[in-house]
């Protein structure tokens, strides 16, 4: 027998073998923990997923000719529990808070042998609203300073609950205000109940609460000086292997902001049947002169906000230090918006801000269950359109108004109104609304609809 021969033979034998046999898929996971009940998440989250957007843009080419994806998305109520999957190797993208994403960066450098970085916004608004404060609706309470020796709820380690340090420290309130944790949906059940004092939540839950008739705002976000927002992290190591899926998950939320923005009724209706968010509360959020501006870039006023975030929570939390410049890398974003043919330096240019009185804007809307949104060119011509369709058995879902000092917009039957002379002015605060009556008085929503002569006894 011919050993050699039949080594050489074995050998070619074993080659071909191997060569015939396929190479195995690589399997990719693109783990995304969002917040699908937070209207400044959904871009980043149940949008995606609902409409199956990152399958749009996921590299099939080069090294990712194979991949198998396995895209996961895991629902949560806030934002710490997504940082402690992602710790456990469980999840690669978060969706979350200021706060929170500043815990979940600095918890992760603690660490010292994985990182994450800070790499998109999925909402935010600048004056800080979308935070709030809110007491039952029969509660006396007006003002924080009416809730001293009372007790406040609220999901510690959020970004409302940092709101709420920063307000009650500013008041001067720190002491004499016990903080209970509570998640949302047991705050705002407690609210509906009347077994909470208050209780400060992020975007939407104050206004979920204004709608269905169970709870009053008495501090809004904008009184505590900082912006609020909620973006995007994910593992460094993830970003590392895979910059072009990074790319391909922020290149999806570009779009989910677009989808959002190029029709906000339907956009709300969608998001509602997904989430149980009531639509009306969503459109506040969405629309034109909402509460939630949809813009991704990380602009340098969210890095400062974050830093200022940073010291309050090492002084009440004591966080782990947090190395900003590591931490923010907003290069995968750059070339998402490349991509798209999207100009990235004007974005970070551009902010949008509240205007008193903005002319860009009706100054009231009705939404018609059966017609859709109309706006009114005063909130006047909304009452008396509003009582017409009350004579004529119309269904309204929602009446949205303005602030008159900050150009928030509110629902119609949560402000306060006064008249300055000829003119009805909404606010969100009864003080202010108070200091802008020429006589003094000021009406609820019911009233000023019941009365159109405002001869009703307005509320002292």
């Amino acid at each position: 027998m011919n050993h050699k021969r039949y080594g050489v033979a074995a050998c070619l034998s074993i080659f071909i073998g191997l060569a015939s046999t396929p190479v195995l898929a690589e399997s990719i996971r693109i783990g995304i923990g969002h917040q699908s009940m937070v209207t400044n998440t959904v871009s980043g989250g149940v949008v995606l997923e609902k409409l199956d957007l990152i399958e749009k843009y996921l590299p099939r080419t080069g090294k990712y000719q194979d991949a198998d994806y396995d895209i996961v998305f895991k629902d949560y109520d806030s934002g710490p529990p997504i940082t402690n999957q992602m710790l456990a190797g469980k999840l690669d993208f978060g969706v979350m808070g200021d706060y929170p994403l500043i815990v979940n960066g600095a918890k992760f450098q603690e660490g010292g042998r994985a990182e994450t970085r800070f790499i998109a916004i999925t909402g935010y608004n600048k004056e800080g609203t979308g935070n709030g404060i809110v007491v039952p609706v029969d509660s006396p309470a007006q003002s924080l300073s009416d809730l001293a020796g009372k007790a406040i709820s609220t999901p510690v380690g959020s970004a409302a609950w940092g709101m709420t340090l920063k307000a009650l420290r500013d008041e001067g309130l720190i002491d004499e205000v016990t903080i209970v944790n509570q998640s949302p949906p047991v705050g705002a059940a407690n609210i509906a109940a009347g077994k909470i004092d208050a209780h400060a939540d992020f975007c939407p839950w104050s206004e979920i609460m204004e709608f269905r008739g169970t709870g009053r705002k008495i501090y809004d976000g904008r009184q505590a000086g900082i912006p609020t927002f909620h973006g995007i992290v994910v593992r460094e190591s993830y970003a590392r292997n895979y910059p072009e899926v990074v790319q391909a998950v922020l290149e999806a939320t570009l779009e989910a902001q677009q989808w959002i923005r190029d029709d906000p009724v339907r956009a709300a209706e969608q998001v509602s049947k997904w989430t149980g968010v009531e639509k009306e509360v969503l459109y506040l959020y969405f629309s034109d002169g909402g509460i939630t501006t949809m813009d991704a870039s990380v602009k340098p006023d969210w890095v400062a906000a974050m830093k200022y975030d940073h010291e309050l929570l090492q002084n009440e939390k004591q966080v782990p230090d947090l190395n900003f410049d590591a931490w923010v890398d907003d290069s995968y974003l750059r070339s998402a918006y490349a991509a798209a043919g999207l100009d990235y330096d004007e974005a970070i240019a551009t902010m949008v801000t509240p205007i008193p009185d903005n002319p860009a804007l009706q100054p009231a809307e009705i939404w018609y269950a059966d017609n859709g949104i109309k706006g009114y060119p005063s909130i006047d011509a909304m009452l008396v359109a509003e009582r017409q369709a009350d004579e004529t058995g119309a269904d309204i879902n929602a009446t949205y108004v303005y602030d008159k000092n900050s150009g928030l917009k509110l629902f119609g039957k949560s402000a306060f109104y006064a008249r300055n002379g000829e003119q009805l002015a909404a606010f969100m605060r009864r003080p202010e609304a108070e200091a802008f009556a020429t006589d003094g008085r000021v009406f609820s929503y019911r009233q000023i609809l019941q009365s159109p002569n405002d001869n009703a006894l307005a509320e002292r």
